[in-house]
């Protein structure tokens, strides 16, 4: 069964169209990333969906009823609970914090109790109950965020990008605890980011939105590695992205011609027609030019290192090979193969790997 259903979402400012949503469904017990770049009207859907915003054309049902028309937002908002990316706390205690939702839904003084302690205890700051909110950390305030969040056990919770002002220990930490309660109290939830690590992370249904539009509504397996189009593919991973043009289709395998460069991928393209090509990174495999590697790879080429930039563990390397190609390496692996900008080296990648778009 459907929790939420919007349709024919329409939302303008100063003649601009900022969102534009044919139709958006989220059955019970899902746990939807809606992803996209800032401007992508991420924050502008959730708080339609909320009902915070109310200049809008189109409908929002929830569990089949019309919001506003068989249900009042007013009794809609009692069913749901929202997380803003800065937790937004009443000047009290911690534990008054946490009550407060239960408070104007008239939850009587013993239960109350029962219930905040429970969610104090799930978050992991039971020992914060007595302490005003103004002394807390980030990561703390938004747990209690989390926690006043969770308590009226809303049929529908929404997170608008909660973690993105937190160090990485803190939200690693975090994101644990969200993701064992949402699952342990079959919460729906639908979880606003522009980071693609969270999404995978989090959710079991992603979103893509971009300039106001859905442009892929899939599996985080469908999305990440079968983007739609180059705008999902760039934002999925997909470091290397290439123009050509169909030349060869034989027994499931095209090649294609890129720059005067000969790809081989999987799929089944008449010749003649455009497509873009995608790879990702770690698929592309990196070696000496004096070392013979016996692989079953079908695309191997010569180029030059033309940039290195470190990224933490790893290092990204951009290669030259008369068409452009983005690989990840190990720094260790860096380190024996000596890279630097300037050197010549191998490349390789499997048919398997090219994510073919037709154009």
């Amino acid at each position: 069964m459907s929790v939420i259903e919007a349709k024919g979402i329409s939302l303008n400012r100063k003649g601009h169209r900022i969102l534009n949503i044919f139709n958006l469904r989220i059955d019970e017990g899902e746990v939807v990333s809606l992803i996209g770049p800032n401007g992508a009207g991420k924050t502008s859907l959730l708080m339609i969906l909320s009902c915070l915003f109310r200049n809008f054309s189109g409908k929002i049902l929830f569990r089949g009823l019309e919001v506003e028309k068989d249900i009042t937002a007013f009794e809609y908002r009692r069913k749901i609970s929202m997380v803003f990316q800065e937790p937004l706390l009443f000047n009290t205690t911690v534990f008054e914090n946490v009550a407060s939702g239960l408070k104007f839904r008239r939850f009587n003084k013993r239960e109350c109790r029962r219930i905040v302690y429970e969610h104090l205890e799930r978050f992991g700051i039971i020992h914060l109950s007595t302490r005003l909110a103004r002394t807390l950390s980030g990561g703390e305030a938004q747990r209690v965020s989390l926690a006043r969040a969770f308590a009226i056990r809303p049929h529908i919770i929404f997170l608008d990008e909660p973690f993105s002002s937190l160090d990485k220990p803190t939200k690693d930490a975090l994101m644990e605890d969200l993701e064992r309660n949402i699952r342990d109290l079959k919460i729906t939830a639908i979880f606003a980011t522009h980071d693609r690590d969270e999404a995978l992370r989090m959710s079991e249904r992603i979103i893509v939105l971009n300039q106001g539009e859905i442009v892929q509504d899939g599996s985080p397996e469908e999305v990440m590695n079968h983007p739609c189009n180059e705008f999902v593919a760039s934002f999925s991973g997909m470091e290397t992205i290439i123009s050509g043009t169909v030349v060869k289709n034989e027994g499931g395998i095209i090649t294609i011609s890129a720059s005067g460069v000969y790809i081989d991928a999987v799929g089944d393209v008449a010749p003649t027609r455009k497509v873009i090509l995608c790879i990702k990174p770690e698929d592309i495999v990196l070696y000496p030019v004096s070392h013979k590697l016996k692989s079953s790879a079908r695309n191997t080429f010569t180029g030059t290192i033309t940039r290195v930039v470190p990224s933490g563990f790893y290092q990204k390397i951009y290669l030259n090979c008369g068409i452009p190609l983005v690989a990840y390496i190990t720094n260790s692996s860096a380190k024996a193969l000596e890279i630097s900008e300037g050197i010549n080296i191998m490349a390789s990648f499997k048919a398997t790997s090219v994510h073919v778009i037709r154009q």
